[in-house]
């Protein structure tokens, strides 16, 4: 395999990736084929369906490309978890939402392979804290 020429890392709806912005504007220069990239990832992310995902591009020096898909972004999964749009305008000092002790877990178990933790106690304090700049209130 080439040389790796660069690393790009967007966020993407998942099953909708089109050679149009932003899709084409930050992959364009990099040179690679935007129709095979948009096949590739809209193939591999159909299941997913109406969540945004992070992927990570490699590029390398033949133009040929390889990506690894993420989980979905924290305040993603908690504003999906809460069904509100958008979180706290003053962050940790206004409540906008709730979100159980079992949601939380459930999105540590989901974000787990992305976040610097061992266990799963470790993971949901690190959402707990995201969910709390969010504005929304965890219960025990």
């Amino acid at each position: 395999m080439a040389n790796i020429m660069k690393k790009i890392k967007i966020q993407i709806p998942a099953g909708k990736a089109t050679p149009a912005p932003p899709v084409g504007t930050v992959l364009g220069p990099a040179g690679i084929n935007l129709q095979d990239f948009c096949t590739k990832y809209n193939d591999a992310t159909r299941d997913k369906m109406g969540d945004i995902l992070p992927v990570e591009i490699t590029v390398y020096e033949d133009r040929s490309f390889d990506f690894v898909i993420k989980t979905p972004p924290t305040p993603f999964l908690i504003k999906k978890a809460c069904k509100i749009k958008k979180g706290s305008v003053k962050g940790a000092n206004e409540t906008v939402a709730t979100l159980t002790e079992e949601q939380l877990k459930e999105i540590a178990e989901t974000k787990l392979p992305d976040l610097n933790c061992y266990t799963v106690e470790d993971a949901m304090k690190t959402v707990e804290g995201t969910a709390l700049n969010m504005g929304v209130k965890v219960e025990k």
